[in-house]
């Protein structure tokens, strides 16, 4: 195979892995350690840590993992969703992106059990919900929304399993991961509504319309708002309360964008928002460590 067959094949593994997706969980996790559960150690200790980078190479080959495979399912949906998208099946033959996939997860899991026998279970639970969510759960209204947003929270939660310590705070971000990542992949069902539906998705916005969808959206995002001030209001930080108060204007404004949606555009627009609301999420960790 010549070089440019071999950099193109390597591009397309890099896509089809979502390498912007595994280098957010990296930082998170590394974040999480260092800003949440080591604020009273050698932060230089805790990067040269092998095992804390063992646990986290081995989530992030878990995720690539189920990324592979549910692109694997969702080859004639994503023909429509999002034709120019799609590599499974065109750049690379379906084969191997399931033996890349059993090889990630083994992978994954055994470098988790070199961590600690507990990350190893975490894991194991964790790629076979992905597989069972890219086979099965997505097409299901809600389920496969909260199984993703689940497994978003584990990537922080594992991290109490592996220190053997679950930090109000620690638990305040997942719950803020989760919570963003829940109404992420619902306003995401609405987005793919035409490719689901077209074959047999029974995804929430199919079940009961796009404009009820929308009212369930709208009742998730104050309960995940009054949900988080009560968290907030537990820890007592002044500064926490003060950075997700800012972030509530974003909020709002994500809110008053989500009640004009009406068109594919404009729902992958709020996908993406939710995304850096995330990411600006976990970042306050270093800005508040300081």
């Amino acid at each position: 195979m010549p070089i440019k067959s071999h950099f193109r094949l390597l591009i397309d593994a890099l896509k089809l892995s979502r390498v912007n997706n595994l280098f957010i969980i990296g930082c998170t996790q590394y974040a999480g350690a260092v800003f949440v559960l080591g604020r009273n150690q050698n932060p230089f200790d805790l990067l040269m840590d092998a095992r804390l980078l063992g646990l986290v190479v081995a989530t992030m080959i878990v995720a690539a993992s189920g990324y592979f495979i549910n692109d694997y399912y969702d080859i004639k949906i994503d023909l429509i969703n999002k034709p120019n998208k799609v590599i499974v099946g065109k750049n690379i033959k379906r084969r191997p992106v399931m033996l890349a996939h059993l090889g990630m997860n083994t992978a994954g899991i055994l470098l988790g059990v070199w961590v600690s026998v507990w990350v190893g279970l975490v894991n194991l639970v964790c790629a076979v919900l992905l597989w069972w969510y890219s086979n099965q759960l997505k097409r299901l209204p809600f389920v496969g929304n909260f199984v993703v947003a689940l497994m978003t929270a584990a990537t922080l939660l594992v991290l109490g399993v592996f220190y053997q310590r679950f930090d109000l705070l620690l638990f305040v971000y997942a719950f803020f991961a989760f919570g963003i990542t829940l109404i992420r992949e619902v306003i995401k069902d609405i987005e793919d509504m035409e490719g689901d539906e077209r074959f047999g998705g029974a995804t929430l916005p199919i079940v009961i319309g796009m404009r009820k969808t929308k009212y369930v959206l709208y009742v998730l995002m104050v309960a995940f708002f009054f949900a988080l001030c009560y968290f907030l209001y537990r820890l007592a930080s002044l500064e926490m309360t003060i950075y997700f108060s800012i972030m509530g204007l974003f909020y709002v404004h994500f809110i008053g964008l989500l009640v004009r949606a009406d068109t594919k555009i404009a729902f992958t627009r709020l996908s993406n928002y939710c995304k850096w609301l995330i990411v600006a999420g976990i970042f306050s960790m270093a800005i508040l460590y300081i």
